[in-house]
Formats: C-alpha cells, sequence, structure tokens
C-alpha cells in the first residue's frame, strides 16, 4: 500500500468495497482466482475521492440543490450535474496524492498504456448494476495523462445518467464515493463480454458470448454487432456471426482510433469455437468464486484471455431454492391472485402457512412447483384445461416446457398424484339453492368471529401458538369441500354457457352479459358501497371541500366538527368496517389497510361525488340486472327457434339459474381469507409496539422484514438481528425492478409464453378477452391507485387490478391490465360491471401513453391505439 490512496489489485479483496468502489473489489477478487488472468494495476481509493471533493469550492451547497430536483426535471439535472462535474476536473489533484499515484505508475512503467476506469461505491453490487454510469478511458500514456483521466472519473459520478439513477432509486449521492482502477493496457485480438447465464430468458445453464475484433469498445458503444455464441454443457450450442465491418485500435501515441476491418475477415468469428468453450470454463469458475451469475468483460491476446471486469447480472429472476438437483416448473402465484409486486417476508411467510399447497419464495414472490403435477398424464390434463382457461399465457407456456424432451419427468398415471387432486376437482354436483351460498357465508362469520374472540387476550409466545393453530382453521375453512363445489359450479356454468352458446349461435362470451348484477358478489358490492358513501357526502359542501384537502390519516376525528361531519364520518366508519381490511397488493399482510390508511380512499370518493348523481350505485345495479334478464330472454327466444330448440332452452336456463346463484359467491373466500389476516396482522403490530418500548427494535414495521417464525423468536429472545432486518430492507427494494414471470424453471429460465393468434388487426396488442363488448375512449395508465385521476368515459390502463381496485370500476368505461386471466377478481368484477376488458396485454402500461385514445375489444381480445 502507497500511503492511504493508493492499493494494488494484488491487495484487494471483495470485502473492500468502501474503499476501492464495486469495480476494484470484483477485480481484487478476480486476481485472486487461480487460473484467471487479470492485467496488474492499481486502485485510487475513495480517501483520495473525498480529499479532492473536500478542496472543490461550493460542492457542498451544489450537492445539497442536486438532491432536492426532481428525477423528471432533465434541463435543472443536466445544468447542475454539468456544474459539478466542471469543478471537480478543475480542481487540482494535491500533491501528495500525486506523488503516490506517479510512484504506482512508476511499479508497472511510467511510460506504458493503461485504463483508467471508474468505481464507484453504489457500482456492481448484488443488487444494482450501475454498468455505464460511469466513465472508462483506454490507452492512457504518461503519468500527467492518467492523472487528467482519473480527474475525469471522479467527475462522472456527477453524469445526468448516473445522478438521476440514483435520484430515482432512492440514493443519497452523498454516500457514493468514487474510487479509480488503472490498470496496464492489453492490446486484443478480439474482445468482448461473456454472460454466465442466458441475459434473455434467465437460464443459468447457458451462457452466452459477445465477440468482435479489436477493443471491445466498439461492442460497447454499438458501433459493430458482435458475434454472438450460446454455449451449454460444455459445447457451443447455436452461434450468429456478424459483418463486423470496423473495430477499435490503440494508437501508438495513446487514445483510441476506428478502423475498417478487411472485407474478407468481416465474416470470419472473432473466436473459434475450441476458444468459446474455453472463455466459459474461466466464466464458471468465476461465478462459482462469487456465487452468482456474472457478466465479465475479457480481451484475448497472443498470450491467452485477460478478464478484466466481473459484476453480477442483476436482471435475472432468483430461482427458487429446491434442495435438490431435478428439474423443477414453478408457476407464479403472484399472476394467479393479480398482484406481481414483491412481497415482504413476513408477508411471504403468513401465505406459505396458510396456503393449501406448498409455495417457494423468489425474488420477493411465490411459487408453486407444478412439475409433478405435469408429470403425471391424468393431472397435467386438468392442469393445463383450468390454466387455459384462466390465463392461456401460462398454458402456453407450460406446454413449451412439455414438448421439450425430457425436461419434464413422466410419472405413471395414479390419478392424483403427489401434487394433490386434478385441477379443477371437487365439483360433486350440488343443487342450484341460494341457501347453500347463505350457509357458507355464515360459516365463514362464524369462524372469524371466533378468531377475533380467542385471540383478544393473547400476547408473547402465546400469541404465536394461537395463532399457528388459528392457521390450520384458516386452512380448513379455504378447503372446505362445499365451498369448492359452489366456485366449481359458478365456473362450470360459466364455461358451459360460453361454449354452448357459441356453438349454438355463434356468440362469443354470452355468460360476461349473463351474469351481470349477480347477486352476492362481495367485491362488486364494495365499488357501489363507495358510491353510496359519496351520495352522503355529496349533501354537505364544507365536507366535500375539508376533504379535498386532506393529508393526514386522522383526518376523520376531525369530521366531527364540520357541518354535516358527524354523518359523512359515520358513513365512512361503516364501509370501513365492513372493507377496511382491504388494500393494494392484500395478500401480503405488511401492506397498509384502508383501516390504517383511510386516506386512500379520500381521492375515490372525491371522483364519485363529482362523475355520479345520486342513487347511482342502486341504478347501476338494476340496469345490470335488468341487461342480464333481457340477454336471457333473447338468448332462450332464439335458442328455441333452433332444431331440439325445447331442450337447447331449458339446459340453457337452468345453466343461466346456476351460474346467476352462484358466480358471486367467487369473491367471498378472498374476502373472507383477508378479514382473518388483518385480525393476524393487528395482533402482531401490538406484538411489535411492546418491542418497541422495551427497545428491542426501533420501529414497529421491522417485524414486517422477519418470517413469522423469525418473529416469533424474536419475541422469545429478546434480540433482534439489525443486521438481517436491514438486508432484508435493500432486497427488497431491490426485488421492485425484477419483472416476475409467469413460469420459472429450476434452471432460471422465464417462460411467459405466447397467444400464437392470426385474427387479431396489425399493430393491435393481443390479450386475454375477459368481459365482452367494444368501446373507445382516453387511456388511463395508473400505476398507482392512490394517484388516479379518472373521468367518466376513461378507460383504465395498468399493471394489475386486485379486489381494491373495484371501486375504480364503476367510474370507468373499459379495462386493459398485463395479468390477468378469466376467473381472476379484475375479470369478475368487470364482467359484473359490464365493462369491455382485455387482460394479459403484455407491457401494455408501457405500449399505451396516458392520454391516448384506445379501442378495447372484449369480446376478442384486443386493443388498438387510435392516436
Amino acid at each position: 500500500m502507497i500511503g492511504q490512496y493508493v492499493l494494488d489489485l494484488q491487495e484487494i479483496d471483495e470485502s473492500q468495497g468502501p474503499a476501492v468502489g464495486g469495480k476494484g473489489a470484483h477485480l481484487g477478487a478476480l486476481s485472486r482466482i487461480d487460473g484467471i488472468r487479470v492485467p496488474g494495476g492499481f486502485c485510487v481509493t475513495t480517501d483520495a475521492f473525498r480529499r479532492v471533493m473536500a478542496e472543490a469550492p461550493s460542492i457542498d451547497e451544489r450537492l445539497d440543490r442536486l438532491s432536492r430536483l426532481n428525477p423528471d426535471d432533465r434541463e435543472a439535472i443536466r445544468t447542475l450535474s454539468a456544474q459539478i462535474r466542471r469543478t471537480i476536473e478543475e480542481t487540482a489533484v494535491p500533491g501528495d496524492l500525486a506523488a503516490a499515484i506517479t510512484r504506482a505508475l512508476a511499479g508497472f512503467g511510467e511510460q506504458a498504456a493503461y485504463a483508467v476506469r471508474s468505481s464507484a461505491t453504489a457500482e456492481d453490487l448484488p443488487a444494482a448494476s450501475f454498468a455505464g454510469q460511469q466513465d472508462t478511458y483506454l490507452n492512457v500514456v504518461g503519468p500527467t495523462a492518467v492523472l487528467r483521466h482519473i480527474s475525469r472519473c471522479w467527475a462522472s459520478l456527477f453524469t445526468e445518467r448516473a445522478v438521476t439513477y440514483r435520484q430515482r432509486s432512492g440514493i443519497d449521492h452523498r454516500t457514493v464515493h468514487m474510487a479509480v482502477v488503472v490498470q496496464r493496457m492489453v492490446f486484443p485480438y478480439a474482445a468482448g463480454v461473456l454472460f454466465t447465464a442466458d441475459p434473455v430468458t434467465g437460464n443459468r445453464k447457458v451462457a452466452t458470448v459477445d465477440a468482435g475484433f479489436g477493443l471491445g469498445e466498439a461492442l460497447v458503444s454499438g458501433l459493430v454487432n458482435p458475434d454472438v455464441f450460446k454455449v451449454r454443457d460444455g459445447e457451443v450450442v447455436a452461434r450468429t456471426i456478424a459483418a463486423k465491418r470496423c473495430a477499435v485500435h490503440a494508437l501508438p501515441s495513446g487514445g483510441t482510433r476506428k478502423v475498417v476491418i478487411d472485407a474478407r475477415r468481416r465474416e470470419q468469428p472473432a473466436l473459434t469455437d475450441a476458444q468459446v468453450v474455453r472463455l466459459v470454463q474461466f466464466g464458471r469458475r468465476i461465478e462459482a468464486h462469487f456465487g452468482r451469475p456474472q457478466d465479465i468483460e475479457w480481451c484475448l491476446a497472443d498470450d491467452g484471455f485477460h478478464l478484466v471486469q466481473s459484476r453480477p447480472i442483476t436482471t435475472l429472476f432468483p430461482v427458487p431454492e429446491s434442495g435438490d438437483q431435478e428439474n423443477h416448473v414453478y408457476v407464479s402465484v403472484g399472476h394467479q391472485q393479480m398482484m406481481t409486486d414483491p412481497m415482504k417476508p413476513l408477508g411471504l411467510s403468513m401465505w406459505q402457512l396458510t396456503a393449501m399447497v406448498p409455495m417457494h419464495e423468489a425474488g420477493g414472490r411465490l411459487f408453486v412447483d407444478a412439475t409433478r403435477r405435469l408429470a403425471s398424464p391424468v393431472s397435467r390434463a386438468g392442469l393445463l384445461d383450468v390454466m387455459g382457461r384462466g390465463d392461456p399465457l401460462v398454458r402456453d407456456a407450460l406446454e413449451t416446457l412439455l414438448d421439450r424432451d425430457g425436461f419434464v419427468p413422466s410419472l405413471p398415471d395414479t390419478g392424483t398424484g403427489p401434487g394433490g387432486p386434478p385441477a379443477g376437482g371437487a365439483s360433486a354436483v350440488i343443487d342450484t339453492d341460494r341457501a347453500v351460498v347463505t350457509e357458507l357465508v355464515e360459516r365463514s362469520q362464524a369462524s372469524l368471529a371466533a378468531l377475533e374472540r380467542g385471540i383478544r387476550t393473547k400476547t408473547g409466545p402465546a400469541l404465536f401458538d394461537f395463532l399457528l393453530e388459528a392457521f390450520e382453521e384458516h386452512k380448513r375453512v379455504l378447503s372446505d369441500p362445499l365451498s369448492m363445489q359452489v366456485i366449481m359450479a359458478g365456473m362450470e356454468a360459466t364455461w358451459w354457457l360460453n361454449d354452448n352458446l357459441h356453438e349454438w349461435l355463434g356468440e362469443k362470451n354470452a355468460a360476461d352479459t349473463l351474469t351481470l348484477s349477480a347477486p352476492g358478489n362481495v367485491t362488486s358490492e364494495m365499488g357501489l358501497a363507495l358510491l353510496d358513501v359519496a351520495d352522503v357526502i355529496r349533501r354537505q359542501p364544507e365536507v366535500v371541500g375539508f376533504l379535498q384537502g386532506v393529508e393526514d390519516e386522522g383526518f376523520m376525528d376531525e369530521l366531527e366538527e364540520l357541518p354535516g361531519g358527524a354523518e359523512a364520518r359515520d358513513a365512512l366508519e361503516a364501509y370501513l368496517d365492513r372493507y377496511g381490511m382491504r388494500c393494494v397488493g392484500e395478500i401480503d399482510i405488511t401492506r397498509p389497510r384502508w383501516r390504517e390508511r383511510p386516506t386512500t380512499l379520500v381521492p375515490m370518493i372525491l371522483d364519485n361525488v363529482r362523475n355520479f348523481e345520486p342513487g347511482a350505485a342502486e341504478r347501476r345495479f338494476e340496469q345490470g340486472r335488468q341487461k342480464a334478464e333481457k340477454k336471457e330472454r333473447d338468448v332462450l327466444s332464439c335458442l328455441r327457434a333452433l332444431p331440439d330448440g325445447d331442450r337447447k332452452a331449458d339446459e340453457t336456463k337452468r345453466m343461466i339459474d346456476r351460474v346467476r346463484t352462484f358466480i358471486g359467491y367467487r369473491e367471498y373466500p378472498k374476502y373472507g381469507i383477508i378479514s382473518r389476516c388483518f385480525v393476524y396482522k393487528q395482533a402482531l403490530l401490538e406484538e411489535a409496539e411492546r418491542l418497541v418500548r422495551a427497545g428491542v427494535l426501533p420501529e414497529k414495521e421491522d417485524i414486517f422484514f422477519l418470517t413469522f417464525d423469525e418473529l416469533r423468536d424474536l419475541v422469545r429472545s429478546h434480540r433482534a438481528d439489525d443486521r438481517l432486518i436491514q438486508q432484508r430492507k435493500d432486497a427488497f427494494r431491490s426485488y421492485h425492478a425484477l419483472t416476475p414471470p409467469r413460469v420459472l424453471t429450476s434452471d432460471g429460465e422465464a417462460v411467459n409464453g405466447a397467444y400464437r393468434r392470426d385474427d387479431v388487426p396489425a399493430g393491435a396488442l393481443v390479450g386475454l378477452p375477459v368481459s365482452a363488448g367494444t368501446v373507445e375512449g382516453r387511456a388511463r395508465v395508473v400505476l398507482d391507485m392512490a394517484e388516479a385521476d379518472l373521468e367518466a368515459g376513461d378507460i383504465l390502463v395498468t399493471a394489475f387490478t386486485d379486489p381494491s381496485w373495484s371501486p375504480l370500476f364503476v367510474g370507468i368505461e373499459g379495462l386493459v391490465t398485463e395479468v390477468g386471466g378469466l376467473m381472476t377478481h379484475g375479470a369478475v368484477i368487470a364482467r359484473e360491471y359490464g365493462l369491455p376488458t382485455v387482460v394479459g396485454v403484455e407491457r401494455a402500461t408501457r405500449l399505451i401513453r396516458d392520454g391516448q385514445r384506445i379501442r378495447v375489444h372484449g369480446t376478442h381480445g384486443y386493443v388498438e391505439i387510435l392516436a
């Protein structure tokens, strides 16, 4: 070590990230791996950066201004970041620091050529790759030039791109420091990038090599398309050889230049297959050392491969742990539950403890292992049938994997197999009797009341023992055979109507109209009930004015002081008593409920006050009921005119009665589950408050980052692992950047399926039709329900809608989502409200711009962008 400012790469390991940055720490670790060649060099530490920043004039004041800027204010960020860079570059390197760097250069050859590369402390971390956001300079010759380029690297911490990324990621500019790596230059024949997992599919067993002639700069800057090689099990399994018209070469005096490649060489591969395989072997060794897939920069010179960088591939979705080396196929739970956001550890573990099948966590999401169900022909057929009706993309993804020889093992037909009963089972015939539904609701309410009574006196370890018993009751209620029979009866009647009326009358999705305003749907009733709340508030102008400025969660106590405020408060309280356990992403117990954060409801109430006349809820329900009755009369009349029409009409009438009796219950089990979960949550938060009072935890919400079992141990021991909680918080933040796949393999391959349709107009966005009709209107792209600003006639475009979104449905004309299936909650409520709806539209929130006019074809399953 030379002073506190310079470290030789051979002295550096992964623990020194704060001193040498992510790139420096990785290079130091790389240089220690047996058989891996890393160009010699040293690192100018973050102490040097801090020293220069302390001497740079006006930096503190400019950083304060920078931190206050909006990430979307690009012009202000561009101007201020340029000022900061200029200030840093113009600040002289202190004499003792310059001397330390010059002495280090002398050890490698003062007039040799060097690569000078930035290494930020927030760069190349496991959870976030900052690749390309700071600068790299190649073929820098002489101490003066090296010092000048080190200053430029320091300044590159404040490029517009890097500043914007930190602003959006919530990273404080003052917490990130810049080290600089200085390495002997390699003059390569070829260079490129090796990904030890396929960066597109995520497959961990397939490595990808990008290669070009000369320095890697030609590939990084996009000057040429690379040769691309895919390697699996030590063999090149695919290759694409590009026409490489130019390359970047080093100049003898320093710097680089673009050169034209001789026409005879352009389409020659930059590497032989043997070299590609050898390179991947190095990559596997590096991957094993770091314990995760790597993005590796390499050079090939006369004396072999040199590795000049390795960073984690942060875009890969994690693979659930299986504990074996067998192939596994995992199906996303979030896509079935219409909640693909990451969940916190307490939410994940409690959903796992109360689920009817084992669930596996990865990337903050839950997955079900479907391998055994797919392996048995009988259970496979049932699973594919239900998946296909719910979400064709899941079925297509599963069939894609089944078409691969040997990936899914074949098991003998033993009926159900270890994976449980065939999907869609439990469909024993029950009478079409509304009393059956009433009985089920009463059973659920009685179980909930018993839970509330029993939990009141429980604290400490006794609370957790009680909850484990409550989870068994939770699963008993959830698996009630009668409940499953009613749900399946409603779904099967829907399918029967759609299939047969399409065959007999040529009508698509006729059940959508026949189920309008079906009785007993607790989720659609929730949306209509908020219209009734708006009716109460609309009569009180002072209450309306007060709500327009509400920000504090205690606003309901202040209502009492306003004329008409007591009546408004009573209406809100009654609504929260029935629906206050709900919220966006409600399957995660840690999400704030409406009862905990009632301000969430205020914008929706004010929209209802503005957009609707009094009595809208009753009118809408009655209009839906009348439309369904008219549709029934029309369908039966048409059927009776057909050959064998009386029989067809009689069967159809029985199915219409059946679907209207049972389909509303489809939403009740979820309502019961979420009601129970809110009781669990309130008890756990009271326990958390006791831990805070005892000084065990700084904040009660810290329990959300522990699993149920970890929290139980904490309550017994009163010893918190602060580092674990912080690691979980950091991981949770990183999971937001990941997109969960519908289907994931144990190889890490994300399989999302395709619709494979040729019956849609060119340019249309394809999805799944779940609620019939066609509507044209203004698209409102809403990613956060709290920020929804909807007007009459708008079409809501969003990622997913769980039951908590249904109050918004009363004020829109159509719905488009990225996630969903035929029987998911959003689809059920859309049909009930008569909203033309297409779900499962990939990247809808990015392809459709807010304010564009679109046409939603809810019958045929596609969306046209009109303007």
